[in-house]
């Protein structure tokens, strides 16, 4: 329900919110479409090999499983007013209600017979690091489970269509060193076949789950693709890691690759900002990835301290006149003699060339706004008789493509297991993610309405204007 549609007049709006999102929040379920009884779990910390059935009844007793009843609070801060920085209210008086998600984790009760599953993982769109975090942690817990028929797609969903990439069997020896290295050990790519051929593919190959990493167009796709399984009244189980190095999908705190990316933009960075100390009227400029959000160069602007501009797409700014990021830059080459100016590469597109074309996920290839600041501020300080030495460094695909750091592995190694968890529990359409600090299961149609973008009200972004010390570009 749409705040616009509630009546807060009406004394019983918070139930009727309570409700609606309640519903939306639902977890699509196997067992609403097709009859499938479920079966004590074979998941147990306590044993080497997998838990066996005896009687109905499980050999142990271990109290490590979560309940279908357990929920995290999707939101944790009671806002006093909508003028509060950062305020997420529904109503004008900023009324608590409270929005419960369920809570990921290994089932009691399981809805596949593990050494039957035939488990796929598939990963789509661009590089990450982290990828092969994933891939390794989502097989070595299939197997903790007793599944031993587990395959790689290549290379997207084209891998579903293209005669000539093969399955590749994954098994805890394949996979055990993968973690060593950045890229995917599957391959990538955008775009795919239709969705039927998709489906018909995942029959063919006899498939009881699949694994899909990807950003917010694959989660799309993966959405869609349960949906058939779901008209065909299969017994397939389709869930979600988000893979977004932008970390811009709804409701969660962070995605696997953002703080890798965070940490390796810091050489770049550094590297300006030598260079510029470094030069007679030194310019360090730096872009970062961030098509529609600007929480890479937000993070790594606040991480590095030596930041003087941050610019992201989420505000917007001025080049030219008083309010301008070029007279600022003029005050800082006055007051200081350098400056380090960090942008995200979806920032300022208003002042470039706007190009129809577009990659294969549907994405709008963006113009270059670094070169167009290299020259724009070039050309500034020659007009005003001023010597400036500008020095740009894009270090795009060395983020991506790097090993992830210690703390995207642990995220990665939290995902992968739960998204195995889920697909045991009978889950499918659902993705998972951390929301709060707690790891959580989400419907696909709840992250993918809209991308997550940086709050220009929010206390991070405050924080990060406090460390530059830039004005309002306006």
């Amino acid at each position: 329900m749409d705040r616009s549609q509630l009546d807060f007049s009406n004394p019983n709006w918070k139930k009727q919110f309570q409700e609606d999102f309640d519903k939306r929040f639902s977890l699509p379920h196997l067992r609403d479409v097709i009859d499938v009884e479920p079966r004590p779990t074979t998941f147990s910390l306590k044993s080497r090999t997998p838990l066996e059935n005896v009687n109905g009844s499980m050999q142990e007793s271990w109290n490590g499983y979560v309940n279908d009843d357990d929920r995290a609070l999707l939101k944790v801060i009671k806002f006093a007013s909508p003028t509060s920085a950062g305020a997420d209210c529904i109503d004008p008086d900023c009324s608590w209600v409270e929005q419960w998600v369920h809570r990921a984790g290994p089932r009691k009760q399981i809805y596949f017979e593990p050494q039957y599953v035939k488990a796929g993982i598939v990963t789509c769109g661009g590089l990450c690091p982290g990828l092969n975090d994933v891939i390794r942690q989502i097989v070595l817990t299939l197997e903790k489970y007793g599944v031993k028929n587990i395959v790689g797609i290549q290379h997207g969903f084209r891998g579903f269509f293209e005669d000539h990439l093969s399955e590749v069997p994954l098994s805890r020896h394949v996979v055990q060193n993968i973690n060593l290295a950045g890229g995917s050990f599957l391959g990538v790519s955008r775009g795919g076949a239709s969705i039927s051929d998709i489906v018909d593919s995942i029959q063919a190959r006899r498939l009881d789950m699949l694994f899909v990493l990807g950003g917010n167009g694959t989660h799309a796709g993966a959405n869609a693709i349960h949906e058939e399984c779901r008209k065909r009244k299969l017994q397939v189980s389709i869930v979600c890691v988000p893979k977004t190095i932008d970390n811009d999908i709804l409701l969660m705190d962070k995605t696997f690759g953002f703080d890798t990316a965070v940490e390796a933009a810091q050489r770049a960075i550094n590297s300006a900002y030598i260079e510029a100390h470094s030069a007679f009227h030194g310019i360090g400029l730096v872009k970062l990835m961030g098509r529609s959000s600007g929480f890479i160069t937000m993070h790594a602007s606040l991480s590095s301290g030596q930041v003087d501009i941050c610019l992201i797409p989420e505000v917007p700014f001025t080049l030219d006149g008083p309010n301008g990021v070029l007279r600022h830059l003029e005050h800082l080459i006055e007051t200081k003699g350098f400056a380090l100016v960090c942008v995200a590469e979806g920032a300022g597109q208003e002042y470039l060339q706007k190009s129809n074309a577009t990659d294969a996920s549907g994405n709008m290839v963006l113009s270059d706004i670094g070169v167009h600041l290299q020259q724009k501020i070039k050309f500034h300080f020659k007009d005003i008789g001023v010597h400036s030495d500008v020095k740009y460094i894009d270090p795009t695909y060395m983020l991506r493509a790097v090993r992830a750091n210690a703390s995207d592995a642990i995220l990665c190694t939290v995902l992968g297991q739960n998204a195995v968890h889920g697909a045991f529990a009978g889950f499918s359409g659902i993705t998972t993610g951390v929301c709060n600090t707690h790891n959580v299961y989400l419907p696909i149609p709840e992250v993918i309405k809209t991308t997550r973008f940086v709050d220009p009200n929010s206390r991070m972004w405050h924080r990060c204007l406090t460390s530059t010390g830039q004005p309002d570009f306006h």
